[in-house]
């Protein structure tokens, strides 16, 4: 049994050990873990002394700090660089998108091209009026008249084509050749060509060649006008200082209830290209002026207005035509009866010299629905160069007042940004198929001018034997559509007027007249 004891004691002394030997085995896998972690640090230590040491002998010589003068001008060619990369990605993103976005369209008869943000547009427009009259005057005129037998006949009085639109958003331009006339056609000529700019709203600031407004009938569309031509009297101060063709540059501004504007004139575009006047004389100094308006519609309502205003047109410094013309700086009144198949003017003040000139007017309009009455007073004086003892100033004067009423109770459109009366608005245009037959109008007019002055003064030098004329008109007026118009008139002309012997020059006649126009 000695085999088992010693067995027994074995196995006592084995349990003993175990625990001692785990606890060893234990201590010196910890120790190998920190013995590891300590390797790896140094590893990487090594990697990182490694690393400097090859960038510190593979790296290039070091350059020299440029010095301040050439640093400001790396600086310099650095931001301009930037700006030019900037501006040119601009430019040419806007390109893209200009020329992406570009549309075509027709509104009203108008052929427009633009931008899809309203920068940049042309739009094509034309107007074509031609007049067909006949003078229905005595068969035998007295011997002592000298005005000529008026011709009637065919003649187109407005040719005109052209293009408006916008550049840059803030610019606005007009140009518009016209190859029409009064009595004979054109050859053609610049009517309108100026460039305005309007992002200063409700002001817009134009220069160039363009008939400043100068009252109701100056300010009004030839277009949509209730008669053919305009009042005598507006025709007159008009062309002082204003008319078509007129070189100038000034500013306009208008609201829903006010208009304003403030212009200043130079000569006619015919003689900038011609070098003579309608006296057929050389230039010496080219004629100054301006012309002025302010008006509005200080009462309204929902389907009724009333329109006043008042405007200007005044010369400060006729034209020059050298010290050989018998009237230096002279100013002439005269004018046609209100239509121009003929163009003979059969009231005439002649040439004044004179160092100045203004033409005054008052307007006054109302508008009820699909009724328009309006009218104007011109008071129009001339300052005499050098009077001789007992001359005087001559002073002229002439009104008109006109009506137009739309028969198929359309009305005239009154537009803000002229102060004036348009054609009305054709809401059902002529149509066969559907039986519309447009707008209808009927138009009545009465109109006075007076250019004498002291026309029965015993001193010749004194007296102004211009004449008076007074025109009783009727007139119908068809809309077919927005683009299209005819127009049939009837008018009473009466003219009292002596020549320089005294005798008469009276005359009475009526003209009947069909105008059709296209404008678009």
């Amino acid at each position: 049994m000695a085999w088992k004891s010693t067995l027994l004691s074995t196995a006592a002394v084995v349990a003993l050990a175990v625990p001692g030997a785990a606890s060893a085995r234990d201590n010196a896998a910890a120790r190998v873990k920190a013995l590891e972690s300590e390797v790896a640090e140094l590893k990487a230590v090594v990697a990182e002394l490694k690393a400097a040491h090859d960038a510190e002998h593979n790296a290039p010589p070091p350059v020299a700090a440029p010095n301040p003068q050439q640093a400001e001008e790396i600086e310099s060619l650095r931001a301009q660089v930037a700006d030019l990369k900037t501006s040119t990605a601009a430019n040419l993103g806007a390109l893209r998108t200009d020329a992406l976005s570009t549309t075509a369209s027709i509104a009203g008869g108008k052929p427009t091209i633009a931008t899809s943000d309203g920068r940049f547009s042309a739009t094509l427009h034309g107007v074509m009026q031609l007049d067909t009259a006949k003078y229905l005057q005595k068969d035998h005129l007295p011997t002592q008249v000298t005005a000529r037998d008026l011709s009637g006949g065919a003649n187109f009085r407005r040719a005109r084509i052209g293009v408006d639109g916008k550049l840059f958003g803030d610019f606005d331009y007009n140009i518009l050749f016209d190859f029409g006339g009064s009595g004979a056609e054109d050859a053609g000529r610049v009517q309108e060509m100026w460039v305005q700019y309007s992002g200063l709203k409700p002001f817009r600031f134009r220069i160039g060649s363009f008939a400043p407004p100068l009252g109701l009938e100056d300010a009004a569309s030839t277009n949509g006008a209730l008669f053919p031509e305009r009042p005598a009297a507006a025709d007159i101060a008009r062309n002082l200082a204003g008319g078509d063709t007129r070189v100038g540059g000034g500013v306009i501004g208008n609201g829903d209830h006010w208009f304003a504007s403030a212009i200043w004139t130079g000569p006619l575009v015919q003689s900038l290209n011609s070098a003579a006047t309608a006296f057929n004389a050389p230039i010496f100094d080219e004629q100054q002026g301006y012309a002025l308006r302010v008006a509005g519609t200080p009462f309204y309502g929902v389907d009724w207005l009333v329109h006043v205003g008042a405007n200007a047109s005044v010369i400060t410094q006729p034209t020059d035509l050298g010290p050989s013309a018998t009237a230096r700086y002279a100013v002439q009144l005269r004018e046609r009866p209100e239509l121009r198949v003929d163009g003979t003017r059969l009231v005439d003040t002649g040439q004044i010299d004179a160092r100045g000139a203004q033409a005054l007017g008052l307007e006054l309009a109302a508008q009820k629905q699909n009724l328009t009455v309006q009218g104007e007073y011109f008071d129009i004086r001339l300052d005499r160069r050098f009077p001789a003892a007992g001359v005087t100033d001559p002073k002229f004067s002439g009104w008109y007042v006109e009506a137009g009423w739309v028969l198929t109770g359309e009305r005239r459109k009154y537009n803000t940004a002229t102060a004036a009366f348009d054609a009305p608005a054709v809401d059902k245009p002529f149509d066969l198929k559907k039986r519309t037959w447009g707008a209808w109008e009927l138009a009545a007019r009465y109109s006075t001018l007076d250019l004498n002055y002291a026309e029965n003064s015993a001193l010749a030098a004194n007296r102004v034997r211009g004449g008076e004329q007074d025109i009783w008109a009727l007139g119908v007026n068809w809309f077919p559509n927005s683009a299209v118009k005819f127009m049939l008139d009837y008018s009473r002309v009466s003219i009292d007027r002596l020549n320089a012997a005294g005798l008469p020059l009276d005359q009475d006649f009526q003209t009947i007249n069909l105008r059709s126009q296209v404008a678009f």
